[in-house]
């Protein structure tokens, strides 16, 4: 099995290497609809948040503009009070292509009081705040082209605000960390750390929702009836408080969102001084964000950061890939580290044996090497660790970590997600952040 693994990591050939960068260029046109670049055509034919923000990091190496236009678009939809939306719906796809449409998040006007835009539909949650790290890179590509443009001018306020929102509404706990309120908002929908929280959630009756989902994807891999069901109570339940951050049934602090909301904060004290503003205030948040993420969410006995339950105020005990992601945070104290590398080359997930990480650990009770974030590998996280690792001088494993990037996403035909044993793809494929961050490693690797 080792052998075979390994076989399946082996770095791509220069031949391989320039079909990859084809075949992934040829995945984000074909998913380009004009204006931004869906996840798929068929399971996912709108515009994802956190999605979009990963496809402009590679699309900077196609077209720096399309990359803009990509952040642009979602930014052109955030609300009021400063949330960007998980989802952008496009109005030329027709409603029963995806669940839950535009007739179920009805943002513009249950969401009118918190500032939802009121011509384009949307949904009503968020996910997690990869934006400005994405465009700080997007405008490191060709910052002569960004400065003509005026790309980061134009960004920057809409950024901030998205900041202000997630440590402002959303610091649910009271000690600084944004809080996520539904399980699709960390971005990791079904994983087993939202077990406990959910189970106290009645769920939607099965006969209130049609999961369209199930029409393009296999049930082995996707999340069961049950936890759907309790989605749409949960989603409904907030669009019928006129989405107001207060009184939710799932209130969880969760180390990847807060990590990414602290790589961005640095990215977007660039993009201030950049912008002609002030960065400072941006340096001080980031560094309170990370004492706060230390202090309220490392676990130095089992040497991974854990999510908080702030209903029951306990931690969450579950060893997930989100417990891993705080690599990508600068300044994390030497112990944290130290703890955090042991733990992926340990039993739990086994980074250096297997090539990729899976999304949860290995010996957890609920693993799953096919059912979505219940122990399958992603890319978008293999990505965040290899730079984390790189952040932390841990090179060589940083370098393998790509070279398994790059060959299981070509072979896997940019396949969503994949079995963390065989390589084998699970998902849809010709997935579009798998594409542009297989072509964002291929040009670092070429550097």
């Amino acid at each position: 099995m080792t052998a075979l693994l390994h076989s399946l990591a082996l770095p791509l050939t220069p031949a391989e290497t320039d079909r990859l960068r084809r075949h992934a260029a040829a995945v984000l046109l074909g998913n380009w609809t004009g204006a931004a670049t869906v996840p798929s055509r068929t399971l996912y034919p709108h515009q994802w948040s956190w999605d979009s923000a990963f496809i402009a990091i590679g699309l900077r190496h196609l077209s720096v503009r399309r990359a803009q236009r990509e952040l642009e678009t979602l930014l052109g939809a955030q609300w009021g009070d400063g949330r960007l939306p998980h989802i952008v719906f496009n109005p030329a796809v027709p409603r029963d292509a995806y669940f839950p449409s535009t007739d179920f998040w009805r943002s513009s006007t249950a969401g009118a009081a918190a500032g939802a835009p009121a011509r384009t539909e949307t949904s009503g949650i968020v996910q997690p705040p990869v934006h400005a790290l994405a465009a700080w890179l997007v405008h490191q590509a060709d910052p002569a082209a960004s400065e003509r443009r005026g790309f980061l001018r134009r960004a920057y306020p809409r950024l901030a605000a998205w900041h202000d929102y997630l440590t402002g509404s959303r610091d649910l706990g009271g000690a600084g960390l944004t809080a996520n309120v539904h399980p699709w908002e960390p971005g990791m929908d079904n994983s087993p750390c939202w077990d406990g929280p959910l189970a106290r959630v009645e769920p939607a009756p099965p006969d209130s929702f049609r999961r369209a989902d199930l029409v393009h994807g296999d049930p082995a891999d996707r999340p069961t009836d049950l936890d759907y069901g309790r989605y749409v109570k949960l989603a409904a339940d907030y669009r019928d408080r006129g989405y107001a951050d207060t009184g939710h049934a799932f209130a969880v602090e969760d180390p990847a969102a807060n990590a990414l909301l602290i790589a961005s904060e640095y990215a977007l004290a660039e993009i201030a001084a950049a912008a002609g503003a002030d960065p400072a205030p941006h340096w001080h948040r980031a560094d309170r964000l990370t004492s706060a993420l230390v202090d309220r969410l490392w676990d130095a006995e089992g040497g991974i950061f854990r999510c908080r339950d702030l209903i029951s105020g306990e931690l969450i005990d579950e060893r997930s890939v989100s417990g891993l992601l705080p690599l990508i945070v600068p300044g994390l104290p030497g112990r944290v580290v130290e703890g955090l590398l042991a733990t992926l080359s340990g039993d739990h997930f086994r980074l250096g044996e297997l090539p990729l990480v899976a999304s949860y650990d290995l010996k957890g009770r609920s693993f799953d090497p096919a059912r979505y974030w219940r122990g399958p590998a992603w890319f978008n996280t293999a990505w965040l660790i290899e730079r984390g690792l790189r952040l932390h001088g841990a090179e060589d494993r940083a370098d393998a970590l790509r070279a398994a990037v790059l060959a299981w996403a070509g072979r896997s035909g940019f396949a969503e997600y994949v079995d963390p044993f065989t390589g084998k793809a699970r998902g849809t494929r010709d997935f579009s952040w798998t594409a542009a961050l297989a072509l964002d490693l291929a040009a670092e690797t070429s550097r």
